[in-house]
């Protein structure tokens, strides 16, 4: 891959281009699946291509091909200065860089058990015990397992004489139980919905969750929620578990804080964003227990968003987004930086793939653990506790949110009581955070993964990494989101 990357950029390179780089990488994906007690989906690709980015006349040129012969590559790197150069007759302005520096690194990240040595019948022997503990329970119609492996070996190497060979292996692992009855479907899911849980991890993660432990439970609820009540409407204080709460930071602060959105440059697929130049160091972002962090960097977490360097060779970082409740930083590139003010690109920097151009796009997007304990957070005369997303929705400026879960619960005097079913929440994403009045401690805190983040066109699937403890805020308007 480094004999490629290098080849490749000495074809853009000795063409007198202002800048250049260039991503070699080799990837491969394995996707189990099971539902009602039969494998659903049994799935592996491996891919192989170059993607070669280039600054020419002011303008930025990018093709990729998985052509790797020297014909091939000799055909993609013409083909990105021939768009660098004709894009510059449109272009507004040149496109300027922030400096960096020159690495050279070799980078793996932790992992125990390479997910690829576990044989796939040992994967399905797995999800199919999770299947029959959940069909045990009476009521579960369909029951839902997934397991998820994705391994990536990327070398990028740029004209400043960076040469840079990383290696990531992301697994994910959930299961869902499903019970539909009297025209009503309720459904629960473990760890979290939409696949469970992602982490830059191998197979070890598998056993750290331990799955099977949690079906019973999972299954009961499911059954249970058709004898509870509606949640009820009005305001109240709320607590959301951690992995609700990660989605929440995912959609009311982590897209928002993308640069190249508030400059306009998703405005045609996904909307821009309400932080406008104007509030950076202004706004009151959240309450003085709010502070969110965008970190890639390892010692975070084993997060989707954590690398060593980004897809413009810049090195990890961990940067302050809201500080005690103030908006002070935004998520930038090389090109963007000057924006904001900035010397240098935070390293937010990446594409999905070889066959793609990098765009920013969230790291570990992070609310730092407050100091309260758990029953502190949950010390409230009357209020709602809501876990694992069901539903969610969101302006195009990422400012006006509706969020549905899976499950609820009345708290009354700091206890758990009667069950809510189709709980939602509604509000603004700054007077939601600044309506926070409690967030658990560091014991409590989990960094979720977003596998499926959706950005650009054409659209790039990129995973995401949010940390969050369970927290509670003031007077929220929670409701039903699906009426009887």
């Amino acid at each position: 891959m480094k004999s490629l990357a290098l080849r490749a950029l000495d074809l853009v390179a000795r063409r007198g281009v202002t800048y250049a780089d260039v991503r070699a990488i080799d990837s491969r994906e394995r996707e189990v699946s099971t539902k009602n007690g039969k494998p659903a989906n049994l799935s592996s690709t491996e891919s192989q291509g170059v993607g070669i980015r280039v600054l020419a006349n002011g303008s930025w040129g990018f093709a990729a091909t998985d052509d790797l012969s020297p014909a091939g590559l000799e055909a993609a790197a013409s083909l990105a200065l021939e768009i660098a150069r004709a894009g510059a007759f449109a272009r507004l302005n040149d496109v300027r860089l922030a400096p960096e520096e020159k690495y050279e690194a070799v980078w793996h990240a932790p992992m125990q058990v390479d997910p690829f040595t576990i044989p796939v019948d040992r994967n399905l022997a797995v999800l199919l015990a999770l299947d029959a503990e959940l069909r045990h329970k009476p009521g579960i119609n369909l029951a839902e397992a997934s397991l998820h492996f994705d391994k990536q070996r990327q070398v990028f190497a740029s004209t400043l004489g960076s040469v840079i060979d990383q290696t990531r292996c992301l697994s994910g692992a959930g299961f869902s139980a499903t019970c539909y009855k009297g025209g009503e479907l309720q459904k629960r899911s473990f760890p979290n919905s939409f696949g469970g849980q992602y982490q830059l991890k191998g197979y070890e993660l598998i056993d750290e969750l331990d799955l099977l432990a949690a079906a019973p439970r999972i299954a009961e609820e499911a059954v249970a929620l058709h004898s509870a009540e509606q949640c009820p409407e009005g305001e109240s204080d709320l607590i959301l578990d951690s992995s609700q709460l990660a989605l929440q930071i995912h959609e009311s602060i982590g897209h928002p804080i993308e640069l190249d959105r508030v400059l306009g440059s998703e405005a045609n697929y996904a909307g821009m964003s309400f932080l406008t130049l104007d509030q950076l160091n202004h706004l009151r972002y959240g309450s003085e227990l709010v502070n969110v962090v965008c970190d890639a960097r390892l010692e975070h977490g084993p997060g989707l968003g954590t690398f060593a360097f980004d897809d413009e060779g810049v090195p990890a970082q961990g940067n302050p987004i809201i500080r005690e409740g103030q908006f002070v930083g935004y998520m930038t590139s090389r090109e963007t930086a000057a924006a904001v003010g900035a010397t240098r690109s935070n390293g937010c920097m990446r594409a999905d793939g070889w066959a793609r151009l990098p765009l920013i796009r969230m790291t570990n997007v992070s609310l730092q653990p407050g100091t309260q304990s758990l029953e502190e957070v949950f010390d409230v005369h009357r209020g709602i506790y809501m876990e694992t997303n069901r539903s969610w929705s969101i302006d195009d400026k990422r400012y006006n949110f509706q969020f549905g879960c899976e499950i609820a619960w009345e708290i009354r005097n700091g206890k758990r009581g009667r069950m809510f079913k189709n709980p939602s929440y509604s509000g603004i994403s700054t007077e939601f955070w600044n309506a926070c009045a409690a967030i658990s401690g560091r014991e409590h805190w989990t960094l979720w993964g977003v596998p499926n983040c959706g950005k650009g066109q054409p659209e790039q699937i990129m995973g995401t990494g949010h940390g969050a403890s369970p927290s509670r805020f003031r007077k929220i308007k929670v409701g039903s989101a699906y009426a009887e």
